[in-house]
């Protein structure tokens, strides 16, 4: 199954469905159209065996924003977010139903290849986790994969000036990406992410073990992205989320969503008590 493939399949999903779609209002009150949507699950379940990780999740990603991902420690933040380049695929005894659909195209099809999928659908993980590899190979790794190999240094220049690290390592790009801080890493391996030019950046709480400089310069880096990028993010702080992001969704114990919404709404206005009480630390 050819990424090409993948890309003219999305495109006669998305000529069926696009008036169905844009009556359907999203999970938690939002109403966004059908043009404006990057991601849209539909009744998602994951069971990890006989455990139900997350129930019956109906949520809209909108384009190019920031969408993150809140509620405490095993409540599916980060299995939801696994779901949408089917990360889950990897874990053995995970069992995926419902439907996540990426420009109206079901990603669980069986015609879908996961690794092209990943392709447009990147993601950068809690601990940053560059290649033993120097800086520009680093970067270079998955456009040398899909050989994309024309202008290699250009690619490699504008990824890094994206991740906001060009200015600190031109000078030292065959150097090892290990030697660089945490956070230099963490921005590395976003550079890494966003060189072949995906659609949607996942991430899984890429600052919690960075110090609050390193934060802040991701924090930063996030904004600049959205321009560009659908981004969604998980993330256990919630000022961070306050901070950062267009959309919040909010999900409790037993992997349910509660409440998805405009960040300033849920964070000043939530309709669940249960968000508020979250929200303002009465548990979690």
């Amino acid at each position: 199954m050819s990424e090409k493939t993948v890309e003219i399949d999305v495109e006669n999903e998305r000529g069926e469905t696009q008036e169905q779609d844009e009556t359907r209002d999203g999970a938690g009150g939002n109403e966004t159209t059908r043009e404006e949507v990057a991601v849209e699950t539909r009744n998602l379940n994951v069971w990890y065996g006989e455990d139900r990780a997350i129930r019956d999740i109906n949520m809209k990603v909108p384009e190019k924003k920031v969408t993150a991902l809140i509620g405490p420690s095993g409540c599916g933040k980060s299995t939801f977010l696994r779901c949408i380049n089917r990360m889950n695929d990897q874990i053995d005894g995970a069992r995926v139903e419902g439907e996540v659909l990426f420009h109206g195209k079901n990603v669980y099809d069986d015609d879908v290849d996961p690794v092209a999928l990943r392709r447009r659908i990147g993601m950068v993980f809690q601990k940053p986790n560059p290649f033993p590899k120097s800086i520009r190979d680093n970067v270079a790794y998955g456009l040398k994969i899909q050989g994309k190999t024309d202008s290699l240094d250009e690619r490699v220049e504008t990824a890094l000036r994206q991740a906001a690290l060009w200015d600190e390592v031109s000078d030292q790009l065959d150097g090892s990406g290990l030697d660089l801080s945490g956070g230099q890493q963490q921005r590395l391996c976003i550079a890494r992410a966003i060189a072949p030019d995906p659609e949607v950046i996942l991430m899984d709480e890429p600052a919690s073990a960075l110090d609050p400089v390193a934060t802040s310069k991701i924090e930063d880096l996030i904004d600049d992205l959205s321009r560009d990028y659908t981004v969604v993010i998980v993330t256990h702080n919630m000022q961070q989320a306050a901070r950062i992001s267009d959309k919040t969704a909010v999900f409790l114990t037993g992997g349910e969503l509660v409440e998805f919404g405009d960040t300033e709404k849920i964070f000043e206005n939530p309709e669940s008590q249960k968000v508020e009480d979250y929200i303002t630390g009465k548990f979690g």
